[in-house]
């Protein structure tokens, strides 16, 4: 599988879970740098059976409340500066960082470029469905956009469905409140002429209940909504997951120990670290943004997704779509 480079210092959890997440990619066979400081990686490190895995030296770390594009200036040793200029300078196919999402973004669209035609990057969440699972983009990057660049998100957002997930001719949606065409604000008017006359299976606009079907492969919509969208659903996972426990242990032991396994299922189905990372669409080489409170299991899946997008060349997929 493809090299991917990985800031194991960013995270809430880091360096503990980036490195024991790396270890278990390791073993799925992701060969993994990790980027950060030698002494405190390798101490780590050391707690695991692996062999294989590479260190590179980064002294210094962006917090989450650091100015990104500023301290990208100020620490061009920090962790994420030095993993994405491993992916521009040819040493991996790929990274993924569960640090700073804006110092991510920067670092990608400054040191490793945009593809060409590419306005604007944009995140791409995989949300789980019926059937097969539905890209949802932009999920952050971008909370103010022009129709035009939502046009673009739907083209990067079919040909990522088809490359991640193996769908043909992807179904296209516009995030709206209402199906009619001509709902929505001036915004989503006009980004709506311009998705159905895109190279795309454009199906027209889609509601927000509309996202938990299978009516659409891809949903496009600007970075605010979207990251509201994702973040509102992921609580309200928690909260149902929750209430059916607490009635569960109203239950007889009997029942009790067979809903369970039923019920863990329906979880590992919605948790997000399944996926582990939402994709950065539009940059050279892959980069997966990965959760800030990513465990280990969200982060060998975020590695995984980087090393099959690398494989299956995403990016290139992208270029000929856009070129």
């Amino acid at each position: 599988m493809a090299r991917i480079a990985l800031d194991a210092m960013g995270g809430d959890h880091a360096p503990q879970e980036t490195v024991a997440g790396a270890v278990e990619a390791s073993v799925r066979g992701v060969e993994v740098i990790l980027v950060g400081d030698t002494e405190v990686l390798q101490s780590e490190l050391d707690g695991h059976d692996v062999s294989g895995i590479e260190i590179v030296h980064a002294p210094d770390v962006i917090g989450m409340a650091d100015d990104p594009a500023r301290a990208l200036r100020d620490k061009p040793d920090s962790s994420i500066s030095v993993t994405v200029k491993l992916v521009a300078y040819g040493k991996a196919a790929g990274f993924v960082s569960a640090g700073s999402t804006g110092a991510a973004m920067a670092a990608a669209a400054i040191i490793i470029g945009r593809l060409k035609g590419v306005s604007r990057p944009a995140i791409a969440t995989i949300f789980p469905t019926p059937g097969t699972p539905t890209l949802v983009l932009d999920s952050g990057a971008n909370p103010e956009v022009r129709p035009e660049h939502l046009a673009q998100f739907g083209v990067m957002g079919s040909v990522a469905a088809e490359v991640l997930l193996g769908v043909e001719r992807p179904r296209v949606g516009l995030l709206s409140i209402g199906e009619e065409k001509g709902k929505g604000r001036e915004l989503d008017k006009a980004a709506f002429d311009l998705l159905e006359k895109s190279p795309i299976q454009f199906v027209g606009n889609v509601e927000g209940r509309d996202v938990a079907t299978d009516k659409v492969d891809v949903i496009v919509t600007d970075g605010f909504t979207g990251n509201v969208f994702l973040k509102t659903t992921e609580g309200a996972v928690k909260m149902v997951t929750d209430y059916f426990l607490e009635a569960l242990d109203a239950l007889p032991g009997k029942i009790k120990d067979a809903a369970l396994p039923a019920l863990a299922e329906v979880k590992q189905r919605l948790d997000w670290e399944t996926y582990g990372g939402a994709q950065l669409l539009g940059v050279r080489n892959v980069a997966v943004i990965a959760h800030g409170s990513s465990s280990r299991v969200a982060v060998a899946n975020a590695l995984t997704m980087a090393s099959e997008g690398a494989e299956r060349d995403l990016p290139g997929r992208l270029a000929m779509q856009l070129g």
